[in-house]
């Protein structure tokens, strides 16, 4: 256990740095209890996940060269604060942050009246950020903490007595949360984000009395706490998405008051943190591209992101027969009843148009998608979502599964395995394992993949097991795309140019195909555009007959890229080409960006997965065609 020297009636920059981690430790320490007592305004369990990652940004700054200054520590603090807020608790903690650092960012050390001042400004900040501002939430801890050491300045001699003397009043204002709100009175519970910050000031607290840091460096998932028991979510508060962006101001200033008002009819929980030249906004809505298209009129708009609250909610009250989560990219196409069904989450994938960025399937549809292609002269590039997206994913599910599978993109064509792996890899050092399974597919292919690992999972198959249903099943399915247009395989880099001019030139229209290696490239083509959909259906019939001949069983799923009628009919002439007995099931969805911006509009594709007679009686009975 690390200690510290004690302080007395001042702090340094060191000092403070020390004080700050102590506490973030502390909520390190208490993560999974806060996801799980989190019922206010929604249920989705992941408040101790955001307060974790908005203060790990924090952490960040302070493990960097040690600052003296007090002030340039609070306000570098806050600034990183804000870049890493997370969730309506994360935004409010920014805030106040940022309070602290506008009123003591020139002072050098701090005294106990300074700090006390700089309190009651950081309160008054976070109160401002909200729309519609609460009691019985952190707010009212921030108040309480903020009248309670203003009253202990004259009868306490150190900020260890000043601390330990508020903290009375303090904790005494988080249990009456309980009674505040009726949603914490139902589940009988503090609120979570208040009890998050209570947390980091115990740390804190402990830190000055003691000198003892702590040694939870990152946030802890041991715990085998069960969720809390929820009611409905509260009137007012059902959307589904939680909508978060940076805001950059150019050469004129941010108006806050202005941007709250312009966003406060178009959703719940509205927080905007920050300053004139930097905000950050935090909203629960419906329709997250209209947010970011009303954030982008007062600046650059950055940082995009969107969790789907009632896929979290799910998740978080989940039956503990599933002990594993799992979790794919957006590239992955897979029908959303059976995303519901299976209780699969999803990392959006990035979507660039020039200078505009969107959240694939989030902020932007497939049928969006294909439009823009068609109109917009830039032709789209994807990108990886970063780390951060996945490392927020599996910090929230590992709070309540024992463990997390990730399927993704084949890493022959995309970094999202990478940054799957990489934040899988942090978030396992605090207890609980995470798989990132490499897809070897795209699209429906992957969406194969993740199915089956799904179904093993929702079946309580361990994580060992679940593992083993995916790596099967990549092994047994095959992807192929028929292109409508080749120039966007050649624009995109699928198809050599001289593969596309040749094509022309004979009229060849490509099928990309998957190998198994992971590349997605062209492996066949079809001569002529007459009856060019049935061709299709006869070669993909051919392929799949391949493996009914050994006696497996076919999992079949069409993808079209905003061409459904064509994909209908194609789904009816695999249906009477392939037998009935080999048939498992045989779907329909919409096609995602991850191979549609190689294909353009009017793609079709098919993805087959030969389902071995030994795979697992764990796996379930999918949904039938449809």
């Amino acid at each position: 256990m690390t200690t510290q020297a004690l302080v007395g009636d001042e702090l340094d920059g060191t000092q403070l740095a020390a004080a700050l981690r102590a506490g973030i430790y502390r909520l390190f320490e208490r993560t999974d209890h806060i996801n799980k007592i989190n019922v206010f305004p929604v249920p989705d369990g992941d408040t101790g996940t955001n307060m974790s990652m908005t203060l790990s940004a924090v952490l960040t700054v302070l493990d960097r060269a040690p600052e003296a200054h007090a002030g340039s520590l609070l306000i570098k603090a806050a600034d990183a604060a804000l870049d890493g807020a997370r969730g309506n608790s994360g935004a409010i903690l920014a805030q106040f942050l940022l309070g602290l650092g506008d009123h003591a960012g020139h002072m050098a050390t701090l005294g106990r009246n300074e700090f006390v001042s700089a309190v009651i400004k950081g309160a008054h900040y976070a109160r401002d950020a909200l729309s519609q501002p609460r009691e019985g939430t952190l707010l009212t801890v921030l108040r309480e903490f903020a009248q309670a050491s203003e009253a202990s300045l004259p009868k306490t001699k150190d900020f260890a007595e000043l601390f330990s003397d508020a903290l009375i009043r303090v904790r005494l204002a988080l249990e009456a949360t309980k009674s505040q709100l009726d949603e914490l009175r139902s589940a009988n519970v503090v609120d979570a984000g208040a009890l998050g910050f209570v947390e980091v000031l115990e740390g804190m607290c402990r830190f000055l009395e003691t000198g003892e840091v702590g040694t939870a460096v990152t946030p802890q998932h041991a715990s085998d706490e069960i969720m809390v028991e929820a009611g409905p979510v509260a009137s007012g508060q059902d959307y589904r998405y939680c909508t978060e962006c940076l805001v950059l101001g150019g050469e004129q200033d941010i108006d806050l008051r202005m941007l709250r008002e312009t966003l406060a009819e178009n959703g719940a929980s509205l927080v905007v943190s920050g300053s004139k030249r930097k905000a950050k906004i935090h909203i629960h809505s419906d329709e997250p591209e209209q947010i970011f298209k009303i954030a982008a009129s007062f600046g650059a708009v950055s940082g995009q992101k969107a969790d789907d609250m009632r896929a979290q909610q799910s998740a978080a009250q989940h039956t503990r027969v599933q002990r594993v989560a799992i979790v794919t990219d957006s590239g992955a196409d897979i029908p959303e009843v059976d995303m519901e069904r299976l209780g699969i989450l999803m990392v959006p994938v990035r979507i660039h148009f020039g200078s505009r960025s969107y959240l694939d399937k989030v902020s932007m549809t497939p049928q969006e998608f294909y439009r823009e292609l068609t109109e917009n002269p830039a032709h789209p590039k994807t990108s990886q979502p970063p780390p951060g997206d996945f490392r927020r994913m599996f910090e929230f599910l590992v709070s309540h599964y024992d463990a997390v599978v990730s399927v993704n993109l084949t890493s022959r064509h995309s970094g999202t395995f990478d940054a799957a792996a990489s934040a899988a890899q942090r978030v396992s050092l605090a207890g609980k394992p995470i798989v990132v399974i490499d897809s070897l597919n795209a699209s429906v292919g992957q969406g194969l993949v993740a199915i089956a690992a799904a179904e093993a999972a929702s079946n309580g198959a361990t994580l060992e097991q679940v593992k083993a249903a995916g790596e099967q099943a990549l092994r047994g399915v095959r992807s192929f795309a028929l292109l409508k247009d080749i120039d966007y395989a050649v624009k995109g880099g699928r198809v050599p140019a001289i593969v596309g001019t040749l094509a022309k030139l004979l009229r060849l229209n490509v099928i990309l195909c998957t190998h198994p290696d992971g590349r997605i490239a062209a492996g066949s083509g079809l001569i002529g555009r007459r009856a060019l959909r049935q061709r299709f259906s006869r070669y993909v019939a051919k392929q799949a007959k391949r493996a009914s001949a050994q006696g497996e069983r076919l999992r079949v799923l069409v993808g079209h890229a905003d061409q459904r009628s064509e994909a209908v009919a194609l789904r009816e002439e695999l249906q009477g080409l392939l037998a009935d007995r080999d048939i498992e099931w045989l779907e329909l969805t919409e096609m995602s960006p991850a191979v549609g911006v190689h294909g353009g509009p009017g793609t079709l594709i098919v993805a087959i997965h030969q389902v071995s007679s030994a795979q697992s009686p764990l796996q379930a009975e999918p949904a039938q065609a449809r």
